[in-house]
């Protein structure tokens, strides 16, 4: 088998926390009451049916976060049709604030360990605005950034992964790809890349096993 060589990492969910572990400081960002925010999607399925049909592909990923940001915008009295309106408004002028630890220190631990390092997102700039980049340092360590919110081209289809092998000029075999959404595992899968499918749950067990492709250890 080729010799790992790249990281690719969704950045939704894997580098940061989900909108769903941040309620309390998206109710308090916002001026409504402590326990409004109710849906849980990947930490408590069978309460959210929208993220039911969402994992049933019924509607996409997209159209999850399009009805909960009309949802939470309507709580305060405005219409809000941008998830970039949704995520800044709800998490303020800090991206590295909702960065996780675990995603910080693997990110770190790997390009100093000469791993090269992609994200391959459905939305990176479509949440989060199109200068967060330059607002989150710890994406300089990146070699590449591939976004759907540009070419229009969603995971899980192998278009998406083609283009991040071909940005880094290497075979799928050699890069591990890391993502929360199952579908989006077995797309890579499928498309010959390691995969490690990514616990919101329990983040230092998964970033664990992505460093461990590199002989890397993750530690306590």
């Amino acid at each position: 088998m080729t010799r790992p060589q790249a990281l690719v990492l969704d950045f939704g969910g894997v580098v940061t926390r989900t909108l769903f572990e941040t309620h309390d400081l998206t109710e308090e960002a916002l001026g409504i009451p402590a326990g409004t925010l109710t849906w849980r999607g990947p930490f408590a399925p069978e309460t959210d049916q929208l993220w039911q049909a969402m994992q049933a592909d019924e509607i996409s990923e997209r159209d999850y976060w399009r009805a909960r940001t009309r949802e939470v915008g309507r709580l305060v009295g405005e219409d809000w049709e941008q998830m970039e309106t949704f995520v800044q408004r709800a998490r303020g002028a800090d991206p590295e604030a909702v960065v996780r630890p675990e995603a910080e220190r693997t990110i770190r631990m790997a390009s100093e360990s000469g791993v090269r390092l992609a994200v391959l997102s459905n939305e990176l700039d479509l949440f989060y605005g199109a200068d967060f980049r330059r607002r989150l340092p710890l994406l300089s360590l990146f070699d590449t950034i591939v976004d759907a919110t540009y070419t229009g081209i969603l995971k899980p289809d192998p278009l998406t992964y083609a283009a991040v092998t071909s940005t880094l000029d290497l075979p799928a075999g050699a890069c591990v790809f890391v993502d929360d959404q199952k579908r989006n595992i077995d797309g890579a899968t499928a498309a010959g890349m390691r995969t490690v499918h990514f616990d919101v749950g329990d983040p230092h067990k998964s970033y664990s096993e992505a460093l461990a492709h590199f002989g890397l250890a993750f530690g306590d």
